[in-house]
């Protein structure tokens, strides 16, 4: 199948080294985003709804992402407890990053400590909130892989291709209220980096301390729910009249995401 054929490459490229595999997919996630945000060379506005749709896609992705690369498999190896308390602790250190480090999101707004709010510039607020989400798709790499190579590739292949309009998200809104384009590619660039060391880093803690993995499956599965669920879908479905459209990127990520699955 698809990803599997992928998966023996990417090993005999790697000689078979997870490191490796974890660096060569943390790269193909930050290369897809740097590409997205280089939109913001072509055009400083983006259509109508194209925030959301991209959000849409992001979130059907990270829905099935949760359960077929990181919670169900978690369970299958180790049983529910473990990837529950796991689920718990994800979800609660997303929760506590949020209300601990100031940023803006592109449609809900200011979040974090108040007094910090006019403390820091509106575009570095964003890119703090584009390292907070990028966090769990980072570690969902990285620990998934640990798990399982192929299912983790599949999940990078995913995470990958719907950081490209992602990275469009970032760029495009500060190029059109900063007049240039130099600072929003850079701060698309270094949120695909961020993810992509992310990823190292999980693969490297689960390796060295393998009894915890199921724990880290379900952390970075409780981890994006957490995001998808309470960051991202409230954003999407903000502005009526588009729900449509924006139904249609849920489902275009989520069949995506689950095809993607099927071809292991």
């Amino acid at each position: 199948m698809v990803v599997q054929a992928i998966a023996d490459l990417v090993l005999r490229i790697s000689g078979g080294s997870i490191y490796l595999v974890v660096l060569l997919a943390g790269l193909f996630v930050a290369i897809t985003t740097a590409l997205g945000s280089l939109s913001a060379f072509l055009s400083h506005r983006l259509p109508e709804g194209g925030v959301e749709f991209s959000m849409a896609f992001a979130s059907g992705i990270m829905i099935v992402a949760s359960f077929t690369s990181l919670i169900l498999p978690g369970m299958e190896y180790a049983g529910f407890g473990q990837v529950a308390a796991g689920i718990v602790v994800g979800a609660a250190l997303v929760f506590a990053i949020e209300r601990l480090v100031p940023h803006e999101h592109l449609v809900q707004g200011y979040e974090g400590p108040e007094h910090l709010r006019r403390k820091l510039k509106v575009a570095w607020l964003i890119a703090l909130a584009v390292i907070i989400h990028n966090f769990p798709e980072g570690m969902a790499v990285g620990v998934s892989i640990v798990h399982d190579v192929p299912t983790g590739l599949a999940t990078a292949i995913a995470i990958g291709l719907q950081d490209f309009p992602e990275g469009a998200v970032v760029s495009l809104p500060l190029a059109a209220a900063s007049g240039g384009v130099a600072f929003p590619i850079l701060l698309g660039v270094l949120s695909g980096v961020s993810e992509a060391v992310t990823a190292l880093l999980s693969a490297y803690f689960f390796t060295r301390f393998s009894i915890l993995l199921p724990y880290g499956l379900g952390a970075a599965g409780g981890a994006m729910l957490y995001i998808t669920i309470k960051e991202v879908v409230p954003e999407v479905y903000a502005h009526k009249g588009r729900e449509f459209w924006m139904t249609l990127g849920f489902f275009a990520g989520f069949l995506l995401m689950l095809y993607l699955d099927s071809s292991l």
